[in-house]
């Protein structure tokens, strides 16, 4: 018998890169890029970016526990952003590109809260993770180009010098849960 599956919300800078290394996890069945943790409706791409709705780019993933727990999401999350960075990833500022894990449940605020402790317990104590740890508010999904981003357009610039890296470094560093 399947396991229900559960929801993993995650922001850390540009969702591009983030659905790019999700999407390719063991027991992750679905992944989707958007806005999460603001106050307007309905964001569109262009005032998410501009700043003016208090969104943070996201991915919410659909994965089965069976085969990947939230603990596994969490490492691979962090490994994959600089969680010390405010409102910030390399050349992305703004609070869009915030360091955020949206929580489903009280096991996984849990799990994040342990995680984001021990994480900080092996940095320096002056450069810690910023990231905000907050209840899941509702996601809405990205216009429909932003699916599967990097695997469309693998040669444009940002892409090729900014998400292709980070893939290659992900697939050495996690190959054992890369499909």
């Amino acid at each position: 018998m399947n396991s229900p599956t559960q929801l993993a919300t995650f922001a850390g800078g540009c969702f591009w890169c983030l659905d790019a290394i999700f999407s390719r996890l063991k027991g992750v069945e679905a992944v989707a890029v958007g806005y999460i943790g603001g106050t307007a409706p309905y964001p569109s791409y262009e005032a998410v970016c501009e700043g003016r709705t208090g969104h943070a780019e996201a991915v919410q993933c659909r994965f089965d526990p069976s085969q990947i727990s939230y603990k596994t999401l969490l490492e691979v999350f962090f490994s994959i952003h600089d969680p010390t960075t405010l409102d910030r990833q390399g050349n992305d500022i703004g609070t869009q590109y915030r360091s955020a894990v949206f929580w489903h449940s009280v096991q996984q605020e849990g799990e994040a809260r342990a995680y984001l402790a021990q994480l900080n317990s092996t940095l320096p104590a002056d450069h810690p993770a910023v990231t905000m740890l907050c209840a899941a508010t509702r996601f809405y999904p990205a216009e429909a180009y932003h699916k599967n981003y990097f695997a469309t357009h693998p040669h444009l610039p940002y892409c090729a010098a900014l998400i292709a890296p980070k893939l290659a470094h992900f697939t050495q560093a996690f190959s054992a849960i890369f499909k």
